[in-house]
């Protein structure tokens, strides 16, 4: 007798019955209002004012247009999310990150330090990748670089692995320029777009060398004792596959060079503009979709592999943008039927403290869950935002620790079986998921201990 493992249904069917609940739930759920007041051009909820409305139910109609309502009403984040896209596949395109990853390696031959820095290095590049422009995905063919290059160096496939997987997740949970998950929270939240990335860099150093300097612990006991490490058996099946080691690595050209340092500046305008001229989402938007021209000229692409470029990453983050729709389209449904307030005065309890600490650290519980279900960064703002950022008005916190909680939850994705990049990297490297899983929960313990400290100063300094 054989039995089915549990699976999950696909990130859209959990929304779609996510949407049909919603429906439901507009026949049983009464309608409810709070009070509303303009501070600094933002509506406000005002505490204790809660009323009950009659209520809209949404019949089978609605729930079949809440899509493409939801499409319409999100057209400038989903616009948004396809330019940066586009723009970084042209980057990916001229192959310059490529480059600079394969000339580090070469280095680590020649230098004492590079060889001690290299872990320390190539987690942090990752992770600013994360930070940065949302690499979540495209740590996936770095795998089949760095995990010969870890063998070849002493270490083991966990360690190969880990280096730019849990580098791009540490970088994109606690992101402070990512527009994918920071962008897009803060925008529906109606908090200025990458304000507050000061702490935000802060948080991210720490959750950086806090994964630096695990993998560096772990990796020096593996090269001391291969035997200690779960992967043992099959790194020697992987070593007799590839006895040549690494192979030949090539350097950086000046071209490539010469790319980097247009992304690098790119970044930098972006982050001056936030500050200094209240950039919003058009305007960033428009640099991106500069970088990627610029840099594709610059890459000696043409305008055809320019444009496929763009082509290319918009169209895979088309499942996002849809994504993006029917989490908008959850809230139309509940927003239509007057009962989102409601929802928000039954929750409002289970996260209310005496305390707001133990507020923000619920609300970051709660995310956690979620993201088990809900692992897109964008589709988990998209879905949680519109009811998180009133919920902070209501409990006592600010709406940007709300947003903070929101991206910590999302540190449990290199762990979570339901995550498509877990399985997918996993299953490159040949590592069955228990034994990655096994060896994640110290250091998943570490994450939610970090998370829960970092939660703490927002709180404190009434962060806004």
């Amino acid at each position: 007798m054989t039995t089915k493992k549990f699976k999950l249904p696909h990130t859209f069917v959990l929304l779609f019955i996510i949407l049909a609940l919603i429906a439901a739930a507009t026949w049983l759920v009464p309608g409810g209002k709070y009070d509303t007041h303009l501070v600094d051009g933002k509506q406000l909820i005002v505490p204790g004012s809660f009323h009950y409305v009659p209520s809209a139910p949404q019949g089978v109609v609605a729930l079949l247009k809440a899509p493409i309502k939801g499409f319409v009403e999100a057209a400038q984040i989903i616009g948004f999310v396809l330019i940066v896209g586009g723009a970084f596949a042209v980057l990916q395109k001229t192959e310059a990150v490529d480059a600079m990853i394969k000339a580090l390696a070469r280095a680590h031959k020649d230098s004492a330090f590079i060889q001690k820095a290299l872990i320390p290095v190539f987690v942090t590049l990752f992770s600013l990748g994360g930070a940065t422009f949302g690499m979540n995905e495209e740590a996936i063919p770095f795998i089949l670089i760095f995990v010969p290059l870890a063998l070849a160096l002493g270490y083991d496939t966990i360690t190969g692995v880990s280096i730019p997987f849990l580098g791009s997740q540490v970088g994109f949970g606690a992101a402070f320029l990512n527009p994918f998950n920071v962008g897009i929270a803060q925008g529906i939240a109606g908090v200025p777009v990458f304000s507050g990335w000061g702490y935000r860099l802060i948080a991210w150093t720490i959750a950086t060398a806090i994964t630096a300097g695990f993998l560096m612990w772990y990796a020096a006991r593996v090269k001391k004792n291969p035997q200690l490490s779960p992967t043992y058996a099959l790194d020697l099946e992987k070593r007799k596959e590839r006895p040549e080691g690494l192979g030949e690595l090539h350097g950086m050209t000046a071209r490539h060079k010469r790319v980097l340092w247009i992304f690098a500046g790119s970044l930098a305008i972006m982050v001056a503009g936030v500050v200094h001229y209240g950039w919003y989402i058009d305007e960033i938007a428009a640099l991106f979709l500069t970088m990627g021209v610029v840099i594709g000229l610059v890459g000696r692409l043409d305008s055809g592999q320019i444009v496929d470029g763009f082509i290319q990453g918009a169209r895979d983050l088309v499942g996002t943008a849809l994504v993006i729709a029917l989490a908008r389209g959850t809230m139309i449904l509940a927003r239509d039927a007057q009962i989102i307030d409601t929802m928000l005065h039954g929750l409002t309890p289970l996260v209310q403290s005496s305390s707001p600490i133990f507020t923000a650290w619920k609300m970051f519980g709660i995310q956690t869950v979620i993201n088990f279900f809900i692992h897109s960064g964008t589709g988990q703002a998209a879905l949680t935002m519109p009811i998180m950022a009133p919920l902070a008005d209501l409990v006592g916190v600010t709406r940007q620790t709300a947003i903070l909680a929101f991206q910590f939850g999302e540190l449990t994705t290199p762990m979570i079986p339901t995550s498509g990049i877990t399985v997918g990297v996993l299953a490159l490297a040949r590592v069955p998921w228990i034994t990655w899983a096994k060896w994640m929960i110290p250091l998943q313990l570490i994450y939610a201990v970090m998370a829960l400290a970092l939660l703490v100063p927002p709180v404190l300094m009434n962060w806004q």
